[in-house]
């Protein structure tokens, strides 16, 4: 019968076997394949401890020379438990800071935290290469703004902040409490950052309704948008369900962290002035880690402010959480203060104001021109702009059968012009595809949804919106492009 024997038990075999049969060490090493320096090692255990001596020993070292001593890990600790927010890096940055030597390394630090169970040790999910991460070469190049909960008042009043921080530098430069999240309220915090700061080139928000029209009911431009237009910025969405503001976010984590955790604050007023001082701290004082452990302040450059006084009456929406009833009456708007709507609307009305377009195919690039009427005059002055956009070579105009476009004096002037060589489309014809859907995006951007008070408001939204699209243009294609992966397997799965 075979009888299994412990790893003790056979120590103890080939102990005997050498010392009360006689048998040399190596004959015995080799009946049980170990080495003779483990048989010797048996022996001398056996000798000195008896049968518990061949039992299984701990191989942990008994010293480590580059472990973190023991008043290093005091003062880890220490720091840890007065700043719980604090990571490793913070915490060796600290240290480093308080002339700590020898100073432990970030992966010693964790395991510091670990073992006094001031952390979970966890696996990271992602490792850190995988992330894509991106950066404005410049301060005041972009802004990112969002929308965050939490701060609660004594009397269970939950407040919202709205906050915005600078993409290059990380300096917040927007952080107001609001009692509800709406967009004039949004829109005040906005433009209060714009009067201390000046005026970014482009801001990023997610697609909330207090941000743009895009979901909503009534599709068209909100207040937000208003002033991103009226001011030159550049409005920059998310794609849905795929958030990309995460600095801002990550701002959101600090504050919750180090500024909100298990507070409540009496009011409104004493919640704005403790987070102005944490904003303050974090500006100037607190260390960044995306920025080599130093303060936003050191790399953020703000821009020219934006002065109330130099405002336009028309502009005055655009910079004010109460409009528009704080600003006086003017051209625009009614003797008690209130905006003036369709009295000129793009279309409709007693008088209209004609936009004039030239789309180069080639790379997308577009020439717009907003006049009182639709005459050879205001065609003329398109083929000028046209003309001057493309200053070598000859230039082929495709239009249709309007009459000004053939009319007499439209004649004589591109005989005066040889370098246009006209071409008219078919009468009945629908030849110019590409430029209606680019007229679809124009109204999209410069004019859904809007009324306008004066032709210059027109005018200014028409160079904007120009502006705008000029500026992520690309090539136009005929025909309709491929069905993106997603639409295609959203019609897989629906058909199944």
């Amino acid at each position: 019968m075979l009888v299994e024997l412990s790893v003790v038990e056979q120590r103890l075999l080939a102990v005997m076997e050498v010392v009360r049969d006689g048998l040399t060490v190596t004959e015995v090493a080799g009946r049980y394949g170990v080495s003779r320096q483990s048989v010797h090692n048996w022996l001398r255990r056996y000798a000195t401890g008896g049968l518990q001596g061949l039992e299984d020993r701990s191989h942990r070292p008994h010293g480590c020379p580059h472990q973190t001593p023991a008043e290093v890990e005091a003062r880890l600790i220490e720091l840890r438990r007065r700043f719980p927010e604090w990571g490793p890096v913070r915490l060796a940055y600290q240290l480093a800071k308080d002339g700590v030597d020898p100073l432990p390394g970030r992966t010693s630090i964790y395991r510091a935290l670990v073992r006094n169970q001031l952390v979970t040790a966890r696996p990271r999910r992602r490792r850190r290469g995988d992330y894509r991460r991106w950066e404005r070469q410049r301060p005041m190049e972009l802004w990112q703004l969002d929308v965050m909960g939490g701060v609660l008042l004594a009397n269970g009043t939950e407040l919202k902040l709205v906050s915005g921080i600078d993409d290059h530098s990380r300096y917040c430069v927007a952080a107001g409490l609001v009692a509800r999240a709406t967009g004039r309220a949004v829109c005040g915090v906005f433009t209060a950052a714009m009067r201390r700061y000046g005026v970014p080139e482009e801001v990023l928000t997610d697609n909330g309704k207090q941000f743009t029209g895009r979901f909503g009911a009534h599709y068209g431009e909100v207040l937000f948008d208003r002033i991103c237009r009226e001011h030159g910025v550049a409005h920059r969405l998310t794609r849905p369900r795929s958030p990309t503001t995460g600095k801002v976010e990550r701002l959101h984590r600090t504050l919750r962290r180090g500024f909100l955790a298990g507070r409540t604050f009496a009011s409104l007023e004493q919640a704005q002035a403790a987070l102005d001082g944490f904003v303050a701290a974090y500006n100037t004082a607190r260390p960044h880690q995306a920025l080599g452990m130093v303060p936003p302040a050191q790399r953020f450059q703000p821009g020219q402010p934006l002065p109330v006084q130099a405002v336009r009456a028309g502009e005055a929406l655009a910079l004010t959480p109460s409009i528009p009833r704080s600003f006086p009456p003017a051209p625009g708007w009614t003797a008690d203060g209130h905006r003036v709507k369709a009295v000129l609307d793009y279309g409709r009305g007693p008088e209209k104001t004609w936009v004039y377009g030239a789309l180069r195919v080639r790379d997308g690039q577009t020439v717009t021109l907003a006049a009182p009427s639709r005459n050879s005059v205001g065609y003329q002055q398109l083929l000028a702009a046209v003309e001057a956009a493309n200053p070598a070579g000859a230039i082929a105009v495709v239009t249709d059968n309007l009459s000004s476009h053939s009319s007499v004096s439209t004649r004589a002037w591109l005989v005066d012009h040889p370098r246009i060589q006209h071409a008219f489309i078919p009468k009945a014809a629908c030849w110019l595809n590409l430029q209606e859907g680019w007229w679809r995006l124009f109204r999209r951007e410069a004019l859904a949804g809007q009324s306008f008070a004066t032709p210059g408001e027109i005018s200014l939204a028409t160079r904007v919106a120009t502006c705008q699209l000029n500026a992520r243009a690309r090539p136009w294609v005929w025909g309709r492009p491929p069905p993106s992966a997603r639409y295609r397997r959203r019609t897989l799965i629906y058909r199944i």
